[in-house]
């Protein structure tokens, strides 16, 4: 449990606050690479209002979103060959936020500026540093570097706080209950294959810290310690990322906050099948994951629907003023002493962990990650591909066939 002071603390992004501090210390994606052409795109993150752009030289920008001279939304915009000029008055601006032109003044004044944030592009997806410079450098962990991979990116907007999502990532119990018990009471009702996998019940669970988070570690009944599970395991990357899969399928889990009460739920996904011959990516899809029903209704037989409404279930900000936490909590504990670690890290002046700045080290960040999943990788696969936010995906099909299911043509029509 905590005190109102302390979820405050633990929860509120927005400018000046100490969470908004620390995650403004991390690179963090802003949208995804393929919906940005020549036309300026309004984005909120962290409670900031910004435009994205990319000019003709292909140089990526993020700005506020009003112009310093009338206050004109830069959504409305103009994107040149270099830089972005507002559709107001003209006033051009480059990336670092200098004004270069005021075609109706007499004179340009060299100290007009407008809000502007570096931003860089990797692995299909754009980034923005919202911190104090210098920045540190955009960590290359090895799912955005990879280069025999097929990749996709599924996004959802979610109506509530980023922490009940990444409290959710230091959880295991969760899944033998939501997306087993709970997923097949639901399947029966629907008349649906119910799942396997999944149900396996744990008999030990642990949490390790490491140099960019937190490895998650289970042992299933029926496994020891020797399995993947537990001796390798897999890592919450703070602050905002969940590193799952196996088999051949990799999934950073990403929550972004785009204010206090709404997140962006990125599924970064990346594919290998064994022995296939993978077709050239030049652009990395996006797709949306749809949450609800024609009728509004929660979306429940797949396991992120699931996540997601019980996290919207606890409200826009979770109160943890109410909560009775137990035994098997102790990862949702130890992540929030981590945060509480970090924000002090800033407030001493100190990075806080995970920040990269040493190029050697970022050449390609190599995360753990368990291979033999569950115990049996093929089957845990085929759950993804049918149980998971990725059934969504424009490559599903495709990614059936790949991974050795069957006849593409035979995957049901989400």
């Amino acid at each position: 449990m905590l005190t109102t002071e302390e979820n405050e603390r633990l929860t509120r992004v927005g400018p000046g606050t100490p969470m908004g501090n620390l995650l403004r210390r991390y690179w963090m994606p802003i949208m995804p690479s393929s919906e940005l052409d020549r036309k300026a795109v309004p984005r909120r993150l962290l409670g900031e209002d910004l435009v994205v752009f990319r000019d003709g030289d292909g140089v990526v920008g993020v700005v506020e979103k009003h112009c310093p001279h009338r206050r004109a939304d830069l959504s409305v915009a103009v994107v040149e060959q270099s830089g972005i000029r507002c559709g107001y008055h003209g006033w051009r601006f480059v990336q670092d936020g200098r004004c270069v032109e005021q075609p109706a003044e007499p004179r340009l004044n060299p100290t007009m500026r407008i809000g502007a944030y570096p931003a860089q592009e990797l692995g299909g997806l754009v980034f923005v540093y919202m911190g104090p410079l210098p920045a540190p450098l955009l960590p290359r962990f090895d799912m955005f570097v990879w280069g025999d991979v097929l990749r996709d990116i599924g996004q959802a907007r979610l109506d509530f706080n980023w922490l009940q999502a990444m409290e959710n990532s230091v959880d295991p119990y969760h899944v033998e209950w939501l997306h087993a018990h709970f997923m097949n009471f639901w399947r029966r009702l629907d008349g649906t294959e119910e799942v396997e996998i999944l149900a396996k019940k744990h008999a030990r669970v642990g949490f390790d810290p490491f140099e960019y988070g937190i490895i998650k570690r289970r042992v299933l009944v029926g496994q020891t310690e020797e399995d993947d599970d537990w001796k390798v395991g897999h890592p919450l990357v703070f602050p905002l990322m969940l590193r799952v899969g196996g088999g051949g399928v990799d999934q950073f889990q990403i929550r972004v906050p785009i204010d206090d009460t709404t997140t962006w739920h990125i599924w970064y996904t990346t594919y290998r099948p064994e022995g296939a011959l993978l077709p050239a990516q030049p652009v990395v899809p996006s797709y949306e994951v749809p949450l609800r029903d024609a009728q509004g209704n929660w979306i429940l037989d797949f396991a992120d629907g699931q996540d997601i409404a019980a996290w919207a279930g606890q409200g826009p900000i979770a109160d943890r003023t109410k909560e009775h936490l137990g035994a098997s909590d102790r990862g949702v504990v130890m992540f929030r002493q981590m945060l509480r670690d970090q924000l002090d890290r800033v407030e001493a002046g100190l990075d806080p962990l995970g920040v990269v700045r040493d190029a050697d080290i970022n050449a390609r960040i190599d995360l753990p990650m368990e291979k033999d999943k569950y115990g049996d990788s093929k089957a845990f696969v085929r759950q993804l591909l049918t149980s998971q936010a990725i059934r969504y995906s424009p490559q599903q099909p495709l990614l059936y066939s790949l991974f050795g299911y069957g006849d593409a043509a035979a995957v049901r029509d989400w």
